[in-house]
């Protein structure tokens, strides 16, 4: 579980970062960020419906997101506010497939 500090949770917010960030973009993820006025970065993720129709399927791609984040908040720079779109074929992937996904991702946008 991702601390409340590192959460991302404003429509605002979402909509800043969405307007303002820069993109980086893999097969099946892509990531959007942007700098914030903060200490700490902020994290967010967007799992459509065109993923999958099934909420717990959702959820638990949102879940290994969180996790696969978590443990690599520490080496992230502070300061920033990212956002993890899924793209389709995320929901036929494993665990350790997501966590490497995000990890290049991060070093791509240089965090």
């Amino acid at each position: 579980m991702l601390p409340k500090k590192n959460r991302l949770k404003k429509n605002k917010d979402f909509t800043k970062v969405i307007r303002q960030g820069k993109f980086s973009h893999s097969f099946f993820l892509s990531l959007k960020e942007a700098k914030n006025d903060l200490a700490q970065t902020r994290v967010g993720f967007v799992v459509s419906k065109k993923i999958s129709k099934k909420a717990t399927v959702r959820n638990k791609i949102k879940r290994w997101l969180r996790e696969a984040v978590r443990a690599n908040l520490d080496k992230i720079r502070s300061g920033k506010d990212i956002i993890f779109f899924t793209k389709k074929g995320i929901e036929e992937k494993k665990f350790w497939e997501i966590k490497q996904a995000v990890e290049k991702l991060l070093k791509k946008g240089s965090l």
